[in-house]
């Protein structure tokens, strides 16, 4: 007979960021992803250039780019061991 183990699966959010020009979205973990996202989200929807400079966890190191350059912003759940 199988046995089923119903673990409760970790996860975390990430911070996915769209810039124009670039093809590839850019992933970010932070402490507070819902507070840098509704950042992110204010400086949008502002029509005056401002430049950014954010430092997440993992791979990324240091973010630079100006808000006007922003063509979306995602928070997502995901699943991690």
């Amino acid at each position: 007979m199988v046995q089923q183990f119903n673990t409760p699966q970790k996860t975390r959010q990430a911070v996915i960021l769209f810039l124009k020009g670039s093809a590839t979205p850019i992933v970010m973990y932070y402490e507070n992803p819902q507070a840098v996202y509704a950042e992110l989200k204010q400086l949008m929807k502002s029509p005056t250039p401002v430049l950014v400079e954010k430092e997440p966890m993992g791979p990324i190191k240091k973010l630079c780019f100006v808000s006007t350059q922003i063509a979306g912003i995602v928070l997502q759940e995901e699943p991690y061991a």
